[in-house]
């Protein structure tokens, strides 16, 4: 076996196993957090939201002001330490009350905000396109399938147990993140990654435009998706938790057509993951029913699967090596800053006209983000024209030669 496809399974093996671990935890605690604090300290809906938006607030800081900042070495220190506090962390959620859940959110956040920009810079560091981008669909895949693992996890565990309990049985995925985090490799970095031009990208736009378009309603479904479902629909928090399964089985399947075949043109596979997520959102404006409703989430899938794998597949193809870390690291913190705005003021309108007619209210937002997306997405997709070019002429030249 030669020293390229080496490397290239040993990524594949704690790339997968961290993302796996941590994102299934990570997971767990934006959804369970809802409930927990609506069901168990009867928080009001504006009270839920902005407690789900002081765990993104936590991650944004920690991703967006302090990692993004840091050089290499110290970068890896900070990562490790940040795995491990968050190994410490977690279990606290089992003893707090409706005062300490404040503050032991914020410090989830706080310690979740390094990990995964690094671990996509990490699926980022193959030279070889096509190598790198099947890399970084895996490393999509392995998200989709602990958020597949997660909510059914936690539907076991609600079958027996209370919801505090959750937060002890995922404490091992912690452990094993804490362990996995001194076997991520950074990037050598120079001078130049001072002088890295994010905002101004074109792939930087079209990743933070595409992730607009999902996150947002994706934020408001992680946030009142399960109270929607136990007030209107009646069911329980096991099977709330089993919806949520549902809804991420086919963004697995999207993610593993991905990591089969790497997208070509980004436009076109956006275009389809919006269409999806209008779908949707209507079916959920419609809904009377748990089969509409699931049928809602099945078709919400879809576009969860596309929409990150796309947004970091942009920032792969138009930012140099040592520039990725400040583009992922920002890129991950608008993430969070829209888990931040969105559950504040989704949770302010929910109080005003009701939860069910909140997801019509996202319908004309992604469509005008559809309308900026077209503006740049086109520079993404020239980047591989222009690559396929290069290399027909290279052949061609060797053919003559």
């Amino acid at each position: 076996m030669d020293r390229s496809k080496l490397m290239f399974i040993q990524m594949l093996t704690v790339i997968v196993s961290m993302t796996f671990a941590i994102r299934a935890s990570n997971n767990m605690i934006a959804t369970t957090l809802p409930l927990f604090s609506k069901y168990y300290f009867h928080f009001t809906q504006s009270e839920v939201g902005i407690l789900s938006a002081l765990l993104s607030l936590g991650t944004f800081i920690t991703s967006g002001v302090i990692n993004s900042r840091l050089q290499s070495n110290t970068r890896r220190r900070f990562f490790i330490i940040s795995s491990v506090a968050y190994a410490i962390i977690l279990p606290l959620f089992y003893f707090t009350n409706s005062l300490t859940i404040w503050i032991v959110s914020l410090l989830a956040g706080l310690s979740l905000g390094s990990i995964m920009p690094n671990i996509i810079t990490y699926a980022g560091l193959l030279d070889d396109r096509k190598a790198r981008e099947r890399l970084l669909s895996i490393y999509t895949l392995a998200l989709s399938a602990s958020l597949v693992a997660g909510p059914a996890i936690e539907t076991a565990v609600l079958t027996h147990f209370t919801i505090p309990y959750v937060f002890l049985f995922f404490e091992p995925f912690a452990i094993l993140s804490a362990i996995l985090s001194f076997f991520i490799k950074f990037p050598e970095e120079n001078s130049k990654s001072a002088r890295v031009s994010v905002f101004n990208n074109p792939g930087f736009k079209t990743a933070v435009i595409n992730i607009l378009a999902y996150n947002i309603p994706f934020s408001v479904i992680l946030t009142f998706g399960g109270i929607y479902a136990v007030d209107y629909l009646h069911v329980s928090f096991a099977e709330v938790t089993a919806l949520f399964s549902l809804f991420f089985t086919t963004s697995l399947l999207a993610r593993i057509y991905l990591s089969i075949r790497p997208p070509q043109s980004v436009r076109l596979h956006a275009i389809a993951a919006i269409s999806m997520t209008t779908i949707g959102l209507l079916a959920i404006l419609f809904s009377n029913n748990l089969i509409i409703f699931s049928i809602a989430l099945l078709i919400l899938g879809f576009p969860h699967g596309l929409t990150y794998p796309l947004s970091v597949i942009s920032i792969s193809r138009t930012f140099k090596p040592y520039e990725r870390n400040a583009a992922n690291s920002i890129f991950f913190a608008i993430m969070m800053i829209i888990g931040i705005i969105t559950p504040t003021i989704s949770g302010f309108v929910a109080e005003l006209i009701g939860i069910k007619y909140l997801f019509g209210t996202l319908i004309p937002v992604i469509l005008i983000l559809l309308i900026l997306l077209n503006r740049y997405v086109g520079y993404v997709d020239k980047v591989v024209l222009e690559e396929t070019r290069k290399n027909s002429l290279s052949i061609s030249k060797d053919s003559k030669a």
